[in-house]
């Protein structure tokens, strides 16, 4: 049994949470539009920052429905062991290592979704970019979980999970700024 520290037991919780919401409310606004073509969805704010854009696309139903339906079920157990754990329960080291593939898939996936955003549908989804955000910290958090304190790769990638967590941050913040940088810069 691993024991879960109350700060990563809360950062697991408040991340599924975020996760979990932005799922169901970008499902929502999926299922508005498909029953109302002509439904303009409130996350579509302007011509860069509009998940209506994003949502008829092929790319956001890679499976064959909607990619919000995942993270409405994924972050339904992100959520759920983040409470056990804020609650005091240890997890076998089974629990955390499922938790981090997940995390891990979750985290390629989004990588994919940045750069289908940035470059092929030309535009940003505010919903998505919440689960852009909170996927790395859940990723740095089961990775400590798992392998913090201890040697090898696996040691040393658990001691700079912050430090990539940032790095992930700071290269999407500067990958968006550059590919719409005549939209932002107009703003001014």
């Amino acid at each position: 049994m691993i024991p879960t520290p109350p700060r990563s037991a809360w950062l697991v919780l408040l991340t599924g949470l975020a996760g979990w919401l932005a799922a169901v409310a970008l499902t929502v606004e999926r299922f508005k539009l498909f029953t109302d073509p002509g439904y303009r969805p409130s996350c579509s704010i302007n011509p860069i920052l509009s998940c209506g854009s994003v949502m008829v696309t092929d790319q956001a139903a890679v499976f064959g429905f909607p990619n919000p339906l995942i993270g409405v079920v994924g972050f339904s157990v992100v959520v759920t062991v983040g409470v056990l754990g804020v609650a005091g329960v240890q997890f076998p080291r089974w629990i955390w290592g499922g938790l981090w593939l997940g995390a891990l898939l979750g985290t390629v996936f989004v990588c994919w979704l940045v750069f289908q955003s940035l470059y092929r549908i030309d535009a940003l989804c505010p919903y998505c970019m919440v689960v852009w955000a909170i996927i790395t910290p859940l990723l740095a958090v089961c990775t400590e979980q798992l392998w913090g304190g201890r040697g090898g790769p696996l040691g040393i990638l658990a001691e700079w999970r912050w430090t990539i967590v940032a790095v992930f941050y700071a290269v999407v913040l500067l990958l968006v700024f550059l590919r719409f940088q005549d939209y932002w810069l107009s703003l001014f």
